[in-house]
């Protein structure tokens, strides 16, 4: 629905714990953060362990794991969350390509929810 706007082209960033970047919820409402069953991270080929990867909304930041009990956080529609990834030393300065899939389960629906994202940006 709304993967082409799912990542700020200005969102991306080295961190002191790996890199960074930000991206909206494709989906046409807020979510809590309990229904996010996956974020896959892939950077110029490289596909990021799940165990690296964190989810920061509103000032909060959880590994997915611990996500998929907060009821408390709701990621609102348009509101741009960061996606951090642990990796020694970041990204190399220069041009990356990104994919980044989520996967979410609204209790409502009879199946899961995937969309991905693409973008080409530079550290």
């Amino acid at each position: 629905m709304l993967e082409t706007h799912m990542l700020n082209p200005d969102g991306y960033k080295n961190t002191d714990q790996g890199f960074a970047f930000q991206m909206r919820v494709p989906y046409y409402r807020g979510i809590t953060l309990s229904i996010i069953r996956n974020i896959q991270v892939t950077v110029d080929g490289v596909e990021y362990p799940r165990e690296t990867v964190t989810i920061t909304v509103n000032g909060e930041t959880f590994t997915l794991e611990e996500a998929r009990t907060v009821i408390s956080n709701r990621w609102l529609f348009g509101q741009f969350g960061e996606i951090g990834v642990k990796k020694e030393g970041g990204l190399a300065p220069g041009q990356h390509d990104l994919s980044v899939t989520i996967t979410v389960a609204p209790s409502y629906m009879p199946m899961q929810l995937v969309k991905t994202g693409r973008a080409q940006f530079t550290i």
